[in-house]
């Protein structure tokens, strides 16, 4: 698992619970990134889930032409990894030159991984001083099963990529939608289909990484069992009205409020752990993706409860598009953050 490092010439996949999405872009962080090729193709869940030979094959097939419809001809290839499938944290280590602190930390992974090292792939990156004490340097170590890794790069090879480096989902995706050199942090939350990814930045680095069980899909079946519908009308019901009060005499408000409420504690509950960590932070603002950056009205809803400023984000922000390309990315564009994450790593 290699975390933030590039090599050469790549594009970006990350396979969704009911899509899939492909990225290659051209450029750097310095002068700005462009879209060089895209696709997004919809995928059965059920595709995701099948563990079998069966299953998987059929899943490589449809990487494949994601592949071709992009019209992507390199090989190589970074992941996005789901939040779900690993486990993310900050630590903080004595500070020591960095080789020698790279040469003690290699030894002391396992202190910090959830599970024994024989059964785990994990990687680190050194964050720096920590903003609380100049004494302690701060470490970002993620890990995941050495099995799930290992069914995952067998599935996309034998396919003929070659998987460059893996990357957590939370991570990518905070890439993309944070404002470099803000003085506050901001909390950067995706809403997906089954979870919430919460990633909290502070100059420029993760501070915060966790996910919220009970996503979209919750939404949804609330709707489908209190307005009586069927799940695609629920869906839609979700997506077009959102928490907007004037629509269906409210009712879809209603539900989506009483189940929202718990969300919008939890976002709480993150705010207040990091300032309590980090003395002179501050959260400064919060940005949605993901379903919550298109359910109409929510974020003013988590604005309303937490009172911290709350925003739709752009993880296209800085990439140069064309207009056609605009046109046709519109109505999915939301979707993409923890792809064009991935991409905006390095082409160094």
């Amino acid at each position: 698992m290699k975390l933030l490092h590039g090599v050469g010439e790549f594009f970006s996949l990350d396979i969704g619970t009911n899509s899939m999405r492909i990225v290659q872009l051209s450029g750097n962080g310095q002068r700005g990134w462009t879209l060089q090729k895209f696709a997004y193709v919809p995928i059965e869940q059920k595709l995701v889930q099948d563990s079998s030979e069966l299953g998987r094959k059929r899943l490589g097939e449809a990487i494949l032409g994601a592949v071709n419809q992009a019209g992507i001809k390199t090989k190589n290839v970074a992941i996005g990894l789901p939040a779900s499938k690993t486990f993310t944290s900050i630590v903080e280590t004595e500070t020591l030159p960095e080789k020698e602190l790279k040469k003690t930390f290699k030894y002391e992974m396992d202190k910090y991984v959830p599970m024994a090292m024989s059964d785990a792939k994990a990687d680190y990156l050194i964050l720096g001083v920590s903003p609380n004490d100049p004494a302690k340097t701060e470490v970002l170590v993620s890990s995941i099963s050495k099995e799930y890794a290992e069914s995952t790069m067998e599935t996309i090879e034998k396919t003929g990529l070659n998987i460059i480096a893996m990357e957590p989902e939370p991570l990518a995706m905070a890439r993309a939608l944070n404002t470099p050199g803000a003085i506050d942090a901001t909390m950067i939350v995706d809403f997906g289909e089954n979870s919430a990814d919460i990633v909290v930045m502070f100059k420029d680095q993760p501070r915060l990484v966790r996910s919220i069980p009970g996503g979209f899909s919750v939404l949804v079946k609330a709707v489908t069992n209190s307005l009586g519908v069927r799940e695609d009308q629920a869906r839609q019901f979700v997506l077009k009205f959102g928490l907007d009060q004037t629509q269906l005499e409210g009712q879809v408000f209603r539900v989506l409020s009483s189940h929202l409420e718990t969300f919008a504690s939890e976002l709480g509950k993150s705010v207040r752990f990091f300032q309590t960590k980090y003395i002179n932070g501050k959260v400064g603002g919060v940005v949605l993706t993901g379903y919550a950056g298109v359910i109409p009205l929510l974020a003013e809803f988590i604005e309303s409860k937490i009172n911290i400023p709350t925003t739709k984000g752009n993880p296209w922000q800085f990439v140069r598009t064309t207009k056609d390309q605009q046109q046709a990315l519109l109505p999915v564009a939301s979707e993409f953050a923890v792809v064009i994450g991935l991409s905006e790593r390095s082409n160094d």
